[in-house]
């Protein structure tokens, strides 16, 4: 019986992996599905819903102060505004090498930005930790970058 059942299972087994290969191959004769190939990814803006941000030439002192608060609660346990890296890297600077787009997209979609965008896996080799999500929205993002701007000297 102990042998039968056995018998019975590979059995089973092979018909399995055998119907499952049929059903994934395309028959022979069906001409070959047109590839149709994704956008190229853009690294000065980063994945995410932010494609265009429009940033007036003087610092917005509200939204700074808003974002301000939203460092002290969420960013400053792993960043620092100098260039010294804690958990994550120092923020001093951090608006002249990346684009308001690249900024805002990271802090709202690390996960993603960290598979695709050469810039953020680059910084994970040198902090070794992923960046959390923090779950911020566009607002937050927004007075978050504009804090940025102020912390890096714009008037």
């Amino acid at each position: 019986m102990k042998k039968l059942t056995i018998v019975a299972g590979l059995a089973l087994l092979i018909y399995a992996c055998a119907e499952s290969t049929s059903k994934n191959s395309a028959p022979s004769d069906s001409p070959a599905k047109e590839s149709t190939a994704a956008p190229a990814y853009d690294t000065a803006k980063g994945a995410g819903r932010f494609t265009k941000v429009d940033i007036p030439a003087n610092l917005d002192v509200k939204m700074a102060e808003a974002g301000k608060k939203v460092y002290d609660l969420k960013c400053a346990a792993c960043h620092k505004l100098n260039d010294e890296k804690l958990v994550g890297p120092g923020w001093k600077g951090v608006t002249a090498r990346h684009t308001p787009e690249w900024i805002m997209n990271f802090s709202t979609n690390p996960d993603e930005m960290l598979q695709k965008d050469p810039k953020a896996q680059a910084m994970l080799e040198i902090c070794l930790v992923k960046m959390p999500n923090q779950n911020l929205t566009d607002e937050e993002a927004r007075n978050i970058y504009e804090f940025m701007r102020k912390n890096d000297g714009i008037k």
